[in-house]
């Protein structure tokens, strides 16, 4: 794949995002409710609802942390919709990837990280719904399969806000 194909993938994707006009929009409780399902399932520290932007992760939805978006060279998300379906990171401190990340290193002192893709309609990786923990974190096959539902649930209502609009 050459630079270029990469670049323009890229730019479509986010196109895909912003033309669902999500960022920086008030909290909404059906995108809250499936954050607090899936926190209390994985009984993790943080669970959000993370958009990758160009520059930067902005969450929609957000359990356990105070901070609305972090930058994108930091962000686990970026990492994650480069991956086909998830990107699970069961100890921080062994993946040479995020060990010196400030995230790790400093609060909120990222453990271990689970990041299912949000995907829009027309395939392109927008962002994830993803875990947080202070501690290592083992899940198995079915926990990675629930993970994707919560993130399918996540699709579901971005596809029904996105024909409520054009209606």
């Amino acid at each position: 794949m050459t630079n270029h194909t990469v670049l323009k993938t890229e730019s479509d994707r986010l196109s895909a995002l912003y033309q669902l006009e999500i960022l920086d929009t008030p909290p909404d409780e059906r995108f809250d409710a499936i954050t607090a399902k899936a926190q209390q399932y994985f009984n993790s520290s943080i669970c959000l609802i993370s958009f990758v932007a160009d520059d930067r992760q902005w969450f929609k939805s957000r359990q356990g942390l105070d901070a609305v978006e972090t930058e994108r060279h930091v962000s686990f998300c970026a990492y994650a919709i480069a991956e086909e379906e998830y990107l699970y990171i069961p100890d921080t401190h062994e993946d040479f990837r995020f060990r010196n990340n400030p995230l790790v290193k400093g609060a909120p002192f990222i453990r271990a990280y689970a990041g299912a893709i949000i995907y829009s309609p027309d395939g392109y990786a927008l962002g994830t719904l993803c875990i947080i923990h202070n501690d290592v974190l083992v899940l198995s096959d079915e926990d990675i399969t629930m993970l994707m539902k919560f993130a399918k649930m996540v699709e579901a209502e971005l596809a029904a806000q996105q024909q409520s609009v054009e209606q």
